[in-house]
C-alpha cells in the first residue's frame, strides 16, 4: 500500500472517518488531564508566581502555530509537484486552525509578558516574526477567498506558503539568531538552565500532545468538509451544464 493512495478523496474520506473518533478520544484523554494537572496541581514559580501556568496554553499553541505552517508548506509542495487535491485542501483546512493558534499564542504571550517585562508588547525578534507569521496566515486565507478558480487559488496560496515559511522559521529560531530580545529561550531545551522545571515538565508534555491531537482531529474534520464542498461545487456545475 502506498501513502499516495490516500490522495484519492474517496480513500481519504474512508480512512479519516475511521481514524477520527480515535483521535478525538485521545485528544480528550491527554488535553483535559494535562490542563487540570498543570493549572491545579503544580506549584507557583519563584520568579513568576501563578503566571507560569500560562505555559500550558502558550507553549503548545506557539509550537502548533509554527508547525501547522510547516504542515501547510509540505502539503502545498505536494500540490505543486503532484497536483493532489487532498493535500492542498488539507493546507486550506489547516490555515484557520493555524491562525487561531497564532492568536492564542500572541494573547497568552502578552498576558505572560506584562508582569515579566512591564509591557504587553515589545518589538522583540521572536514576537515580531510571530506577528508577521500571523499576517501571512491572514493573507493565505484571504487569497483563497479572493480567487474563484480553485486550481489558481491553490497555486498562488502554495507559493505564498513557501514564502511565509521563512517567517515560520524565524519565529522558531529568532532567539538563536539574535541574542538581543526580551523573549526567553525555549521552554523545552537540552540546556538545563533554559529547560522548564521538572515539576511543570510532564503536564506540559501532556498538553503539547493534546494540542497536537486536537489539531489532527480538527484538520481531519475541516479537510473532510472541504472535500465535500468541492464535490458539491462540481455537482452544481454539472446541473448548470444540463440546464444549458
Amino acid at each position: 500500500m502506498s501513502l499516495w493512495e490516500f490522495a484519492n478523496p474517496v480513500k481519504f474520506m474512508a480512512l479519516s472517518g475511521k481514524v477520527l473518533p480515535w483521535v478525538v478520544g485521545l485528544t480528550v484523554l491527554t488535553l483535559v488531564p494535562g490542563m487540570i494537572w498543570g493549572f491545579f496541581f503544580t506549584p507557583e514559580a519563584a520568579n513568576f508566581g501563578n503566571s507560569v501556568k500560562i505555559i500550558y496554553i502558550h507553549v503548545p499553541s506557539a509550537m502548533m502555530a509554527i508547525n501547522i505552517w510547516v504542515m501547510m508548506l509540505v502539503t502545498s509542495l505536494i500540490w505543486i509537484v503532484r497536483r493532489h487535491h487532498v493535500s492542498v485542501r488539507a493546507a486550506k483546512a489547516a490555515a484557520l486552525i493555524g491562525v487561531t493558534m497564532t492568536v492564542i499564542a500572541l494573547i497568552t504571550g502578552a498576558i505572560w509578558g506584562e508582569p515579566m517585562w512591564g509591557t504587553y508588547w515589545a518589538w522583540d525578534p521572536r514576537l515580531t516574526s510571530f506577528l508577521i507569521l500571523f499576517l501571512f496566515y491572514l493573507g493565505y486565507m484571504a487569497l483563497w477567498a479572493a480567487i474563484e478558480n480553485p486550481d489558481t487559488a491553490a497555486d498562488l496560496t502554495s507559493v505564498l506558503c513557501i514564502v511565509g515559511s521563512v517567517f515560520a522559521l524565524l519565529s522558531r529560531y529568532a532567539v538563536n539568531f539574535w541574542n538581543q530580545g526580551l523573549h526567553q529561550g525555549a521552554s523545552l531545551s537540552m540546556d538545563k538552565e533554559e529547560h522548564v522545571a521538572d515539576v511543570y515538565y510532564l503536564p506540559l508534555l501532556l498538553c503539547i500532545a493534546g494540542f497536537i491531537l486536537l489539531f489532527v482531529a480538527l484538520v481531519l474534520i475541516r479537510t473532510r468538509t472541504e472535500l465535500r464542498l468541492v464535490r458539491l461545487h462540481r455537482l452544481e456545475i454539472r446541473e448548470r451544464m444540463k440546464d444549458v
